[in-house]
């Protein structure tokens, strides 16, 4: 008994119709219908984590390309439009200091040697003045107090959060309750992510990982360093625009 094609090939034309062997003598008197015992398939919705968040999905613009308004004209960094809504609150509170350093290097003591002192360096070749304790911390000083000079004379700061780092916030509150917490509460903290998940950093510090931020499983570290540059950098004329509509609007 010949076999219908429809399955296969199917029967979106004349054609195909009279072309079936199982078909093409009903072919001009009815029209096909497919045998209803073919099952039919829809895609699942995948859930998409937005850079930098703990949302189950991208809303729509997480991904997108977007230019935040403090981007050089000439730069060529690619933001999407979540890390634009996440760094605008930052750059809102870093714009007008004027501190010492621009950036407050947070990280665990055993990745100083490697990836913070890595991010050291591309930040100095960007022209980011950078508060590193491998650096700042003078032999003999308090590290308490140096360490909290440091946070006052910086006008922001990024935490490398790293497996070492995690580590050390399971087992030493005191980082969070100090340095992280006194830059969470002025809004001028940024977690850059290097070999974890925001959603493992979620199950050790909630607020931590409810800022936006970076990942350098997403974007590699020069980028990163790139977009953290334009962050302190000088305000655009667009930018300044901007600051003064809003503040002739208040």
């Amino acid at each position: 008994m010949a076999q219908c094609t429809a399955p296969r090939e199917g029967h979106r034309t004349a054609n195909g119709r009279a072309n079936c062997p199982a078909c093409s003598s009903s072919y001009g008197r009815s029209s096909y219908s497919p045998p209803r015992s073919y099952p039919s398939y829809s895609t699942p919705a995948v859930p998409v984590r937005r850079s930098g968040s703990l949302s189950g999905t991208s809303g729509g613009g997480g991904r997108g390309v977007a230019r935040p308004a403090w981007q050089p004209s000439g730069s060529t960094a690619s933001y999407t439009q979540q890390q634009v809504r996440d760094l605008e609150s930052v750059r809102a509170a870093t714009v007008f200091r004027t501190q010492v350093n621009d950036v407050f290097l947070c990280h665990a003591w055993p990745d100083s040697q490697a990836a913070a002192n890595d991010v050291y360096e591309l930040l100095l070749g960007k022209d980011v003045s950078v508060w590193f304790s491998e650096v700042s911390l003078r032999p003999g000083s308090d590290m308490r107090i140096a360490i909290d000079r440091g946070l006052v004379s910086s006008r922001m700061g990024i935490v490398l959060v790293t497996p070492a780092m995690l580590d050390k916030l399971r087992t030493d509150r005191s980082i969070a309750s100090n340095e992280l917490s006194a830059l969470l509460r002025r809004s001028l903290l940024v977690p850059v992510m290097h070999g974890v998940t925001f959603e493992e950093l979620d199950q050790v510090t909630p607020t931590l990982a409810s800022r936006g931020g970076f990942s350098t499983a997403e974007e590699p570290t020069e980028d990163i360093v790139v977009k953290i540059a334009e962050l302190v950098g000088i305000v655009t004329q667009e930018e300044a625009d901007e600051l003064s509509t809003k503040s002739a609007a208040k």
